[in-house]
């Protein structure tokens, strides 16, 4: 675990600078315009984090194959191999975007196609924890299955590109979600995922070596790689079987604003896929809010809930955590939507 940690956190730290002096020789720069009115983007700062994030984590999961760890599961490896093309295919599309701007269509396209190579590599969604037998649900019909998984893995690469807004904001949340899954799978299920776990381990390691360069004020963006970052966080809760309730519980605060968003942007004859300052953290910004407070919010909320999954054991107890988390977020969003109408009269 040590060396996984270690290595996926050295690689980020080495290859940020590599990637800061690639973006500058190329141009790949952030530029204020539209809904980018950040500060980091009237500096211009480099966008090519994909490449950190990417080479850190592949290398870091690559490696852990390699150590003499129990292994439990016998579709891991074909699991691990989706993983790994899946994140190299969303990869070479997010580095494409960073370079060309791809249109909307074009990017939702690239997440279908990414969502099936996870799928065709046994990486989807069979059943649920009923959290009201703590029982597991018989397995679903194939296109159910289907049907779910793509839902759930495009929807959490979206939610991730739309959570990086601020400085430090995507690679923090990324962090607290691999934590969890990570403890979840190496020390709350009997027995214990070994081999599993070094895979959130790997996220921790990249997530943060990243977060050291991307906080407020950032060196470097993430750029397409929220897209890579949103693909392995869905497809981490995914195998080694399904964490679901971990994730949700974590992610729920930019998961229900990236709902929102989808249907307030379809309710006004938009896009759901186009981007806006509608989200949550830039109406916070343009509130008045610093990016730090704004982040550290955000980090406090996040982990709390994160928590909560390791400590409860009761599939219903987490069921009504997660309906409690979910009425304080919808609660947030009616304070934040009349305190900026407020500051437009």
């Amino acid at each position: 675990m040590i060396v996984i940690f270690a290595l996926a956190l050295s690689l980020a730290l080495i290859l940020v600078p590599l990637s800061i002096g690639l973006a500058r020789r190329f141009g790949v720069l952030a530029a204020a315009g539209g809904r980018r009115v950040n500060e980091g983007d009237r500096r211009s700062v480099p966008k090519l984090g994909a490449v950190v994030l990417y080479g850190s984590f592949i290398t870091a999961v690559l490696v852990a194959q390699l150590l003499p760890v129990p292994r439990m599961d016998p579709y891991e490896i074909i699991r691990l191999s989706g993983l790994v093309i899946g994140a190299t295919f969303v990869f070479i599309v997010g580095l494409l975007d960073d370079l060309l701007e791809l249109p909307s269509i074009a990017l939702f396209i690239a997440q279908y196609v990414a969502a099936a190579i996870a799928i065709s590599f046994q990486i989807f969604i069979e059943f649920f924890n009923n959290p009201f037998t703590g029982q597991q649900t018989d397995p679903f019909p194939y296109l159910v299955t289907v049907t779910l998984t793509f839902f759930w893995l495009v929807g959490m690469m979206n939610t991730v590109n739309w959570l990086d807004g601020l400085d430090g904001l995507a690679a923090g949340v990324a962090f607290i979600a691999g934590t969890m899954l990570f403890i979840n799978s190496a020390f709350q299920v009997e027995p214990p995922q070994t081999s599993v776990s070094l895979l959130p381990l790997a996220l921790m390691g990249t997530s943060l070596g990243f977060l050291l360069f991307n906080f407020y004020p950032a060196r470097i963006f993430m750029g397409g790689g929220a897209f890579l970052l949103g693909y392995i966080l869905a497809t981490l809760s995914i195998i080694g079987g399904a964490k679901m309730a971990t994730i949700l519980l974590v992610m729920g605060l930019p998961l229900l604003d990236a709902v929102w968003q989808v249907v307030n942007r379809v309710a006004h004859g938009k896009s759901p896929f186009s981007g806006d300052r509608g989200h949550v953290h830039f109406r916070l910004l343009d509130m008045g809010f610093s990016q730090r407070q704004i982040v550290t919010a955000y980090y406090l909320f996040c982990a709390f809930f994160g928590v909560l999954t390791l400590v409860i054991e009761s599939q219903l107890y987490k069921f009504i955590a997660f309906g409690v988390m979910a009425l304080l977020v919808v609660l947030g969003f009616a304070i934040v939507l009349r305190g900026g109408q407020r500051q437009i009269v």
